[in-house]
């Protein structure tokens, strides 16, 4: 998504780092790790900090639980070169398939897809465009099954340019839209549940399915938790403050061990606009949030409820997290107030020893933060009813990364601390509409973009993908890089991880960099595994996965304007001798980023979500970079969801 829409940096007042500290810790890290360096700029530092880092290196001496040497990859696929092509490509030996794609029919009665007569009524029955979160769910139900499943596809957001064709020989702005095309693209927003099967080693969705589902920004959902009700969630159309219409930007997502999907709503803001931005009763909420005074999309002109200056309260029934019951087509979707409101990237769940569930947020913006919400209770794995509600009650938390290593988990909670009255935080429901400045008084760790944060099934260790934040000019210590282009990835260690009781829990952790992305030898500051080859390295992590052998498998997102190679998938062992040694493995079409890696339980078959293919500088519908993946000149270039499989029909790795 462009950076009018995300990436505004609207904490305030991001608190400054200890550079210097970090600097050596980081450096001295290296050296005991065995990583590759930025070359003479990290030996400076090395220099530079000798003697204060000696007790820091020496404590994560005794702390350390991996080998500190190098030894090869456990992954054999020969790894790709970097490439910037109009077509995608795989490692050798595997094999890209088309699952589906934006227009594709996903009820029975979608008509054949025509781009150039869309309409919104079409849309609401057909996939949706770019498709950013994935989940496979075996069929039938409770069964472990890789060869028939549904597929949960989040819609995250339109490129208008390349969704309409030109009249007048300019491209359509997203500012300038008539009321038909602003129909369209709330209908192409949302997400789609389709069934899908593998046939004679094809996969291949299944319009008929009775399970199949559209949801756009115009279903009726339910408002849940302790923000529901409240005063400021309340409107004209909905006086009670507990419904809403649709849900808006979907970007990454998780489930839940009782079987639904969590979706979540990420850059909300870019859909509203209006006066009131900069003189209403809410104006610095709007601006915490990045919701602006002129519109992003022209919705707002032609829907009332866009319209900060006719409905000042709807922006905060957005940015929340959705959950949806996938075995129940006509089940309302939940938006759980409970879980915080701010642009959500992912919402992946943990189960702590004692049966409560754990969920792992990012806040995707730059020096924004990383939270996690713990279940009031345990969930039932003998009564799924019992679960409906489990997200309605607990406490959220939000991360500070101490330079030491330690994690602690500071309590988003009313009345304890400064979220109180004196505050302007009357009850719960206020700390919730107002997570970002609640955490911001409470002192978080403001982060380079956390956007995907995932546990590790194999270890229960939790990655953080950060993305980049180009702007920072100060360091703190898990953000080690000033003008961090390129991003990097942090590692949370629950106490018990590598055990069967990893209290994820618990209020305080342990945290180490995995990798610092970049290209070794060019960029400063870029760390990984010694061995990584010149193809290996990487920019701009987003999303990730793990197969079950507890490989970390990376897709990016930006790194073609920050390192000039397409954006792709990535893989490494997160412990052995392979540690953060990445490779290369898929690489998108012009101008798409790759979101959602997942894996069937199997681990035969790897789903991506290929998003916004020939989004590059100058590209549209009429002039497309490319014309991924039909190359057919009557089609513009389609967000699709593919298949990756081994051509022997092996374990994918």
């Amino acid at each position: 998504m462009s950076d009018e829409i995300e990436d505004i940096g609207s904490n305030p007042s991001p608190r400054a780092g200890i550079a210097e500290v970090v600097a050596a810790r980081l450096s001295r890290r290296a050296a005991l790790r065995g990583l590759a360096g930025a070359g003479a700029a990290a030996a400076l530092a090395d220099q530079l900090i000798e003697d204060a880092t000696a007790q820091i290196a020496q404590s994560q001496l005794r702390t350390a639980q991996i080998p500190m040497t190098g030894g090869p990859s456990t992954l054999t696929f020969p790894e790709l070169h970097h490439q910037m092509a109009q077509t995608d490509a795989v490692a050798e030996g595997y094999e890209i398939q088309h699952v589906i794609r934006w227009g594709d029919p996903v009820l029975p009665q979608a008509p054949a897809f025509d781009p150039m007569r869309q309409t919104a009524q079409a849309q609401a029955l057909q996939f949706g465009y770019n498709n950013d979160f994935l989940d496979f769910i075996p069929l039938p139900r409770g069964s472990n099954g890789s060869d028939h499943g549904l597929l949960w596809v989040n819609h995250e957001y339109t490129s208008t340019r390349l969704i309409f064709p030109s009249t007048d020989g300019r491209p359509v702005s997203n500012r300038q839209t008539t009321a038909e095309q602003a129909a369209v693209e709330m209908m192409a927003h949302g997400g789609s549940l389709v069934e899908i099967r593998r046939v004679n080693g094809r996969w291949q969705s299944l319009p008929g399915g009775t399970l199949n589902r559209r949801i756009t920004a115009e279903t009726p959902m339910r408002l849940s938790g302790p923000a529901a009700g409240h005063p400021r969630m309340r409107t004209n159309n909905d006086p009670t403050g507990t419904r809403v219409l649709g849900m808006l930007n979907q970007c990454a997502g998780g489930n839940t061990p009782w079987g639904t999907v969590l979706t979540t709503e990420e850059n909300f803001n870019a859909y509203f606009s209006g006066e009131a931005a900069a003189t209403g009763e809410q104006a610095a909420a709007y601006r915490r949030y990045g919701i602006p005074r002129q519109p992003v999309y022209n919705w707002a002109a032609h829907v009332p409820r866009f319209s900060l200056d006719r409905e000042p309260n709807e922006p905060n029934r957005f940015g929340w997290i959705v959950e949806i019951d996938p075995f129940d087509p006509n089940s309302t979707p939940i938006k759980r107030t409970a879980l915080g409101r701010f642009k959500h990237e992912g919402c992946t769940h943990a189960v702590a020893p004692d049966d409560r569930v754990v969920i792992y947020m990012g806040d995707d913006e730059r020096n924004d933060y990383v939270y996690k919400f713990v279940t009031a209770r345990p969930w039932n794995p003998n009564d799924l009813s019992a679960n409906r509600d489990l997200l309605d009650e607990g406490t959220l938390y939000v991360a500070k990364f101490e330079d030491d290593g330690t994690l602690r988990w500071l309590p988003l909670t009313h009345g304890e601390g400064p979220l109180t009255s004196a505050n302007n935080f009357h009850n719960q429901g206020d700390v919730l509409i107002e997570t970002r400045r609640a955490a911001d008084l409470l002192g978080a760790t403001p982060m380079d973009r956390p956007e995907d944060v995932e546990t590790n099934p194999a270890t229960g260790r939790v990655y953080v993908m950060l993305t980049n934040n180009a702007s920072r000019t100060t360091a703190n210590a898990a953000n080690p890089r000033p003008r961090n282009a390129h991003g990097h990835v942090l590692e949370i260690i629950p106490p018990g991880a590598g055990t069967a009781a990893v209290d994820h829990a618990g209020l305080e952790a342990r945290w180490e960099i995995f990798l610092l992305a970049g290209k070794p030898g060019q960029d400063v500051g870029a760390r990984y595994h010694r061995a990584t080859s010149d193809q290996g390295w990487l920019s701009c992590p987003d999303n990730c996965a793990f197969d079950s052998k507890g490989r970390i498998w990376i897709a990016t997102d930006g790194a073609p304007s920050a390192a000039g190679v397409a954006d792709g998938l990535y893989a490494a062992d997160t412990m052995g001798g392979g540690r953060a040694l990445t490779k290369l493995f898929y690489q998108a079409p012009s101008g798409a980023e790759v979101c959602g890696p997942t894996f069937t339980p199997d681990n035969k078959t790897l789903f991506l979500a290929i998003q916004h293919p020939g989004e590059d500088s100058g590209s549209s519908f009429n002039n497309p970079s490319t014309r991924w993946p039909d190359f057919d000149p009557a089609m513009p270039p389609r967000p699709t969801v593919i298949a990756i499989v081994k051509k022997d029909g092996g374990v994918i790795g």
